[in-house]
């Protein structure tokens, strides 16, 4: 029985040039000579995701529905497992992850084990991503669970240079780049200047344009398509394959064709009660 890669599925959209900047370093990073040695790799571009920060903030609805659905339909095009190039929707992963029985790799946790393992000498880290980021403290509990402790800008420099950068009138997400790594480079500068010996891009936008930088820059969604090319290059044992394609295939299939109903019934109730 052929040995099989797993198929690896993404979560996009958030935003759409952070989920094309993964998809090309998956490509980048997988060692590949011809077309068919190459990875699979499922892409849902959903950019009508509700924005994580605002939601975390009180300011917009919760973005859970959607990212399961889109959870969902990655899982049921044949996805092994999920990435998730949004570090603030991480707020949000225990939920997205209750939606589907395949696993969605934990990008800030990945991160920070990248710098433990790449990085021994290094004490202090600083972070650079969005206010709901912040605000829920994702990455500082993902560093002091590794003695790490984390470097923080501002409030000022939280709002007039990180978020100025990302969702600015000339920021990442309406597609400029100089004017943003401008102010991220700043505010990397200020980090640093206080103490951090490296800094994190903690929003998938910001390591668009941060990566060239005169310091350490710990891009999560360099760490992100690692993680991704190395899990999928796995192939499963003769007996593993056999296993999955006579056992558990058909029981994912038949849980799925059970319960899909339910979840559209449900997606569209709620769809008419908000519209």
């Amino acid at each position: 029985m052929k040995k099989r890669e797993r198929v690896i599925g993404i979560l996009g959209g958030l935003g759409p040039e952070a989920t094309n900047k993964l998809c090309s370093e998956i490509t980048a990073l997988t060692p590949a000579k011809k077309d068919q040695e190459h990875l699979r790799v499922i892409t849902f571009n959903n950019p009508k995701v509700p924005d994580r920060t605002k939601a975390i903030l009180g300011q917009d609805k919760s973005p859970v529905r959607e990212l399961q659905r889109t959870a969902r339909a990655l899982q049921n095009a044949g996805a092994d497992f999920i990435l998730l190039p949004c570090n603030t929707s991480h707020y949000y992963l225990r939920s997205i992850q209750r939606g589907v029985d395949i696993p969605i790799i934990n990008m800030v946790e990945e991160t920070v084990k990248h710098i433990v393992k790449n990085h021994p000498e290094v004490t202090s880290v600083g972070i650079l991503a969005t206010t709901g980021t912040m605000y829920t403290g994702l990455y500082e509990k993902a560093l002091e669970k590794y003695g790490l402790s984390a470097v923080t800008p501002s409030d000022e420099e939280q709002e007039g240079l990180i978020m100025e950068s990302i969702y600015g009138e000339k920021g990442l997400k309406a597609g400029f780049h100089d004017y943003p790594y401008l102010l991220l480079e700043n505010a990397a500068q200020k980090l640093l200047e206080r103490g951090a010996q490296v800094v994190i891009a903690g929003c998938t936008e910001i390591g668009i344009v941060l990566n060239k930088p005169p310091f350490i820059i710990i891009d999560s969604s360099r760490i992100l398509a690692e993680v991704a090319v190395e899990r999928a290059s796995i192939r499963r044992t003769t007996t593993e394959n056999f296993l999955f394609e006579v056992i558990v295939e058909p029981y994912l299939f038949i849980k799925r064709t059970a319960i899909e109903p339910f979840y559209y019934i449900k997606d569209k109730t709620l769809d008419l009660l908000e519209a």
